[in-house]
């Protein structure tokens, strides 16, 4: 537990559950729709169990990819780079960060609303088996994530059991807020290409110094606080859900 004496540890630590928190949001956006399809008596359990397989597939996928990261031996050398497994995981893993917020910046912007949850059946065992496939999309690009913003593992496991516990208790807020503030969306989402790069340069052997990583976040999200106090009283932008009733 050396993170906890250090101020980057804390500042990691807050950081990355504030972004998994705004990046969680889609997750419980789409349990609550894929739980809205039981009767009304099952809905709460589904929500439930969605929110705690979530939370155990991105521990599971933390410990594996971690270790995984301890594998430093070089593979294969590329135009005179030696890549080990762990560069291997960091540059596939930042390649899939790029993509995967491109895509979902198209998909909130441009993307048919609501063509994910028409062809899920109403039954609670297809329900559950639907949330477990989407929780490992979801908690791919989450993980990436934690790996791209800290170096520490427990770092990671208490930010992503921290968000959890947090939707848990105040999802419905939470979303409301951000369907409010669109933007908040997009610029995690942006924060995802700016870790997706830092990973790429990572695994190349470009080590961006995280401190970097945090100011510009944070400069960001100071910028978008003036901008929502300015703008209060605009009309937001609707987002696009895949996943919708």
């Amino acid at each position: 537990m050396d993170w906890m004496t250090t101020p980057e540890g804390w500042i990691a630590l807050l950081t990355l559950t504030v972004l998994e928190i705004v990046l969680g949001i889609d997750n419980i956006v789409f349990i609550s729709i894929l739980a809205g399809k039981l009767a009304p008596e099952e809905r709460g359990r589904a929500r439930r169990i969605g929110l705690i397989l979530a939370m155990l597939m991105r521990i599971v996928l933390l410990l594996s990819i971690t270790w995984v990261m301890r594998l430093t031996a070089p593979l294969f050398a590329v135009v005179g780079q030696e890549i080990s497994g762990r560069d291997l995981i960091l540059i596939v893993g930042g390649l899939f960060l790029l993509a995967k917020s491109t895509h979902e910046i198209h998909e909130k912007l441009e993307g048919e609303e609501g063509h994910a949850s028409a062809g899920v059946a109403a039954s609670f065992a297809s329900v559950i088996v639907q949330i477990m496939l989407l929780d490992v999309v979801f908690s791919l690009d989450s993980v990436i994530t934690a790996v791209g913003m800290a170096e520490d593992v427990a770092v990671m496991i208490v930010a992503v059991v921290a968000a959890v516990a947090v939707m848990f208790v105040s999802s419905g807020p939470i979303a409301v807020f951000v369907e409010r503030h669109p933007t908040v969306k997009m610029l995690a989402l942006s924060f995802l290409l700016l870790i997706g790069v830092s990973l790429v340069a990572e695994g190349f052997d470009q080590h961006i110094p995280k401190g970097y990583i945090y100011f510009a976040m944070g400069f960001s999200v100071f910028v978008e606080m003036i901008n929502l106090r300015v703008r209060a009283k605009a009309h937001p932008v609707h987002l696009h859900q895949a996943y919708s009733e």
